[in-house]
């Protein structure tokens, strides 16, 4: 999905930026910002990923979660072909179906519980449609940043179908890394997890996770504990590393749903502006010139429309920082 605001702020993340000094809370909870993508009519998502107390976790640098989203009512999802560079696009619905198209030729549809992931690398474009089919959207968007190593790495599109796995009183499907003794064949290029793991009522459940990682717990439905921290859907806990154990409790009548997201801290810095996620200001400008210009991502096929123009870059240079630990 492409970060559709007309005017999109600059974020700055990657190696450590804050002294820290003071105590670090178990577990931090962040609250999402309402983001409309596109017209009146289009849907609005909720972005816990980057917001300024955090901006990445591991590797994961963009979190939006949408829906449930009656299409008869907004129209659903329709995003034109868009760029992206540097980054890897992580989809994952709950219910409602998309229609993929990229440069690489690729024509997948993304269903709920399959993973699909397009590595942009050097550039690719791509356009996602909510197919006929669809009545109700929901699931989340996620953006992995390369290291500086991969970033220009070639396009590529993987797409997967974990199985499902029982542990106690929970429903998993890890569809990147390694838990609960699944793994997950798809590539990465930095260590990372993501799972959905779904709680019966009133469940509770001890996740062994690995010690190196920093987490993070998106809650999709339900009231879920955190290692006796309280959280509501749309809310997205962090957890530093150092922990090999993550406590669960479904405090809910219902069925709990989450999304866990985790990966070893990413110490590079990184500029992300758009769909692009680079180390420079002039990496950016490059990235932008070269999508006017209609080189290096190439085209998307079978698409009816245009594809997105480039937002106008701010006044002032961008400047890499680090994400705050």
């Amino acid at each position: 999905m492409s970060n559709a605001e007309t005017r999109p702020v600059e974020t700055r993340c990657g190696a450590a930026d804050g002294d820290g000094s003071g105590p670090r809370p178990p577990v931090e909870v962040l609250t999402p910002r309402d983001v409309p993508l596109g017209g009146p009519r289009a849907m609005t998502v909720r972005r816990t990923l980057p917001q300024r107390s955090r901006t990445m976790i591991g590797a994961w640098c963009f979190a939006d979660h949408y829906g449930p989203d009656d299409v008869s009512r907004t129209g659903g999802m329709d995003v034109a072909p868009h760029p992206h560079t540097g980054l890897q696009t992580v989809s994952w619905l709950f219910s409602g179906e998309i229609e993929h198209r990229d440069s690489l030729g690729s024509h997948a549809y993304v269903r709920p519980g399959e993973l699909n992931l397009m590595t942009g690398g050097h550039g690719i474009s791509h356009s996602e449609v909510s197919t006929a089919r669809t009545t109700v959207l929901h699931g989340v968007q996620l953006w992995v940043a390369l290291p500086a190593e991969h970033r220009d790495t070639a396009r590529d599109f993987q797409h997967h179908i974990p199985a499902p796995v029982a542990v106690g009183g929970a429903e998993i499907r890890v569809f990147l890394g390694a838990l609960a003794g699944t793994a997950s064949p798809v590539r990465t290029f930095t260590p990372l997890l993501g799972a959905e793991i779904v709680l019966a009522p009133g469940a509770s459940l001890t996740l062994p996770v690995d010690p190196r990682f920093e987490h993070g717990l998106l809650v999709d439905r339900g009231t879920v504990r955190l290692g006796g921290t309280g959280l509501r859907p749309a809310e997205l806990a962090y957890v530093h590393p150092g922990r090999d154990t993550l406590d669960l409790v479904n405090g809910s009548d219902g069925p709990a749903r989450l999304v866990l997201l985790g990966g070893t801290p990413f110490e590079e810095e990184i500029v992300m502006w758009w769909n692009f996620v680079r180390r420079s200001h002039d990496e950016i400008v490059q990235a932008r010139e070269d999508w006017m210009k209609g080189t290096r991502f190439g085209e998307v096929q079978g698409y009816e429309g245009s594809p997105l123009p480039a937002p106008e870059l701010p006044n002032a240079p961008l400047k890499p920082r680090g994400s705050k630990r």
